[in-house]
């Protein structure tokens, strides 16, 4: 009898496993999405097709490179030459964890030039070939600058001996020189393209459907899911007819969204949230690029411009909904709050202008997406690293996750793991290790001696040389961007040196009298800590991790380390009592910047709306 009852104890046990095992080939596989934002990438190998000038020869590799000098580096956002670097190392990171689908939420070249776009091309097709990449791209601020081609160049070029080089595209744009300067190069190569010639240009990544899309659609497309075929697609595809009217005039502006199914299930919204404002008056043609402003506000002005896009989204989203598909939107713009709530006491603190305030979406914004249908959206145009999420009074939630950019502080992409129909895995993968990100050094080795001898009293800090890693690089760029720019621009010269000079002891105690001293110390003690380890570090300090923080968020926490975390809480709440107005708003500020949702590693369940912190 025993022995009956343990053969059918085994006969049960391989019926559950073999339900298990169907179970999990019944399962759909995990989808992987890699976003990788503010690539800005510039050709630093460029070899220009109508001139002999090929760059500068570097005495290190014997190569020839066209790139920016150090100094317009560190007094940008962006960089733009070691970014190269770490854009190829991004790439070989999600070829060797097997990702098979990689977007570009905008700014995918630096202003759109002919060198630039086509080294993308050059590139993505690259991948695509040896590792089955699908590369599928949006459009940014600086591709295109303007809705239509515009003459262009810099002055800012590396040239020889650490001198400035001109590469422009046209004569008329150079106005004067400088005895010392070098001849300028003309070259068209350097021109800024508009929508037409950048989606050519990249048409195989997004902008045009392809024969191993499933679908793919804008938002004038005539044809429905049902009856798609891309010969019909293509002819709808064309730039000519992806146009909407704009201002008083009605301008037609191309639109470059569209919505493709790569993969089966998935549904990629490709958001272009570019708006290009006409001027009051106009100057030649409709056409003419001088005719319109810059796209950098982002989504404000779709609410008010682009309201077809609205309508369109639901439309998608409904769809999306109707037909099982899973759907995941990116742009270039954050449409979601991205200061962690702290934005009204930037305003407060800096004025509304400063801290790139302007940029920062309404809750407009937030809520005429969210209740369109979307429910995940990925942006970049920040160069940060943040999580933020809205709900509307119909209780539909958006969660918005900035991407951080491989040219600033931290460099970082965002992987997608999709697990199931309402839950998904964000990881952020840090860019240390960048292979060859030193190989420009001799160059700028040169450009510093130049500096020294011109006596510029804007020069750099020489010690960025000595960086190890790239991590190690974007950190000091950081420090120098800070020093050079951030802190001249943006704070009130007299709040700024008060901070500065004042220790970690001095803030902490401003709101104290003596009195109170002995119950600081008590308190402090609570902690493990005492008034020393305040004196350890000044304001500036602060304002150098303000931004990391501003920046990276989480990422930077274990760096900043757990003791002064929270010497920075405990001083931010003993400032929160001051008497003076500017201490009060920056610490809360400086408080709300640490608190925010889980950015590093983490799991969101769309059908809850809940945000989790995963276990590193």
């Amino acid at each position: 009898m025993y022995r009956f009852f343990k053969v059918g104890i085994i006969i049960w046990n391989l019926f559950l496993l073999s339900c298990s095992q169907k179970k999990e080939r019944s399962q759909k596989p995990s989808i992987q999405i890699a976003f990788m934002a503010d690539v800005h990438l510039q050709d630093i190998y460029a070899n220009f097709s109508d001139t002999p000038y090929h760059g500068i020869e570097n005495p290190t590799t014997k190569k020839y490179n066209t790139i920016r000098t150090m100094s317009s580096q560190l007094q940008s956002t962006r960089l733009f030459n070691e970014n190269y670097f770490a854009f190829i190392a991004a790439l070989d990171d999600v070829a060797k964890k097997g990702v098979k689908i990689v977007a570009l939420p905008g700014d995918f070249t630096d202003n759109g030039q002919p060198i630039n776009a086509r080294a993308l091309h050059s590139i993505l097709d690259m991948y695509t070939k040896k590792y089955g990449i699908i590369f599928l791209i949006t459009t940014g601020n600086h591709d295109p600058v303007r809705p239509f081609e515009q003459e262009s160049g810099k002055t800012d070029f590396l040239g020889e001996n650490g001198k400035n080089q001109i590469i422009v595209s046209s004569k008329e744009l150079i106005d004067s020189m400088k005895n010392d300067d070098l001849s300028p190069v003309i070259t068209a190569e350097i021109k800024e393209w508009g929508y037409q010639q950048i989606m050519n240009e990249l048409k195989d990544f997004g902008f045009f459907p392809k024969s191993n899309y499933i679908y793919w659609a804008t938002p004038f497309s005539n044809y429905t899911y049902e009856n798609y075929r891309l010969k019909k697609a293509k002819e709808e595809a064309e730039v000519q007819k992806r146009k909407y009217k704009i201002g008083i005039k009605n301008i037609e502006v191309p639109d470059a969204s569209y919505v493709v199914e790569p993969i089966d299930g998935l549904w990629l919204l490709a958001i272009d949230a570019n708006v290009y404002i006409p001027k009051a008056e106009l100057s030649g043609g409709i056409d003419d690029p001088k005719n319109f402003g810059g796209a950098s506000i982002g989504y404000a002005n779709v609410l008010t411009q682009k309201k077809h896009l609205i309508d369109w989204v639901k439309k998608v989203a409904a769809e999306a909904k109707k037909r099982n598909k899973t759907l995941v939107a990116f742009s270039h713009y954050p449409i979601v709050e991205f200061n962690d709530g702290a934005s009204e006491a930037l305003r407060g603190l800096f004025g509304e202008n400063k801290m790139q305030l302007e940029r920062v979406p309404t809750e407009e914004v937030a809520q005429a997406f969210a209740d369109a249908g979307l429910q995940l959206h990925f942006g970049g145009h920040m160069h940060m690293n943040d999580t933020g999420t809205y709900t509307t009074k119909k209780g539909n939630t958006l969660v918005n996750i900035q991407t951080p950019s491989l040219a600033g502080y931290i460099p970082a992409y965002k992987l997608l793991t999709i697990t199931s129909k309402y839950k998904v895995e964000v990881e952020t993968v840090i860019m240390d290790t960048v292979p060859k990100f030193r190989e420009l050094f001799p160059l700028y080795e040169m450009e510093f001696k130049q500096l020294e001898q011109m006596n510029d009293i804007g020069i750099w800090n020489k010690e960025i040389l000595k960086s190890k890693t790239y991590l190690e690089f974007t950190e000091s760029y950081l420090k120098e961007l800070i020093r050079l720019r951030f802190l001249p621009e943006d704070w009130p010269q007299e709040f700024r040196e008060y901070l500065a000079n004042k220790s970690g002891k001095n803030l902490l105690l401003l709101s104290k009298n003596e009195i109170d001293f002995h119950e600081v110390e008590k308190e402090l003690k609570s902690y493990g800590l005492g008034l020393e380890d305040f004196s350890e570090w000044t304001g500036t300090d602060m304002i150098f991790d303000y931004y990391r923080i501003k920046l990276a968020d989480q990422l930077v926490f274990n760096e900043i380390g757990e003791k002064r975390l929270l010497q920075y809480k405990l001083v931010c709440e003993s400032l929160g009592k001051s008497g003076k107005e500017e201490l009060r708003l920056w610490g809360s500020i400086f408080i709300k910047s640490m608190n925010g949702l889980p950015s590093n590693h983490f799991q969101i369940d769309l059908e809850n709306n809940t945000i989790w912190a995963l276990k590193e």
